[in-house]
């Protein structure tokens, strides 16, 4: 088994609250994994206006998958008009 693992850490300029960043990433967190069917969830920042940092799970039994999936979940969420993409960090787990 093998699980593709991802943080990816964004910034809402727009978000002049709370309430206005939670409605950007509860958005964005639905369409990644309706679109790619893989775990993600906001794992810190979480009491930061403009801060998001995401993290997103795929489990294959081929790395060069998880690779793939990992990196079009990457481009995906980097294309999004409502947040700028800061930083990620993509790692493979073999168990």
């Amino acid at each position: 088994m093998v699980i593709g693992t991802l943080v990816i850490r964004l910034q809402v300029p727009g978000s002049e609250s709370l309430k206005d960043k939670r409605q950007v990433v509860r958005s964005l967190v639905a369409r990644v994994r309706r679109t790619f069917e893989v775990a993600i969830a906001e794992v810190g920042d979480q009491d930061l206006w403009q801060a998001v940092e995401l993290g997103v799970a795929c489990v294959s039994n081929d790395a060069r998958h998880a690779d793939e999936v990992c990196q079009k979940v990457l481009n995906f969420v980097g294309d999004d008009g409502e947040a700028l993409l800061v930083d990620s960090r993509f790692e493979i787990v073999r168990l």
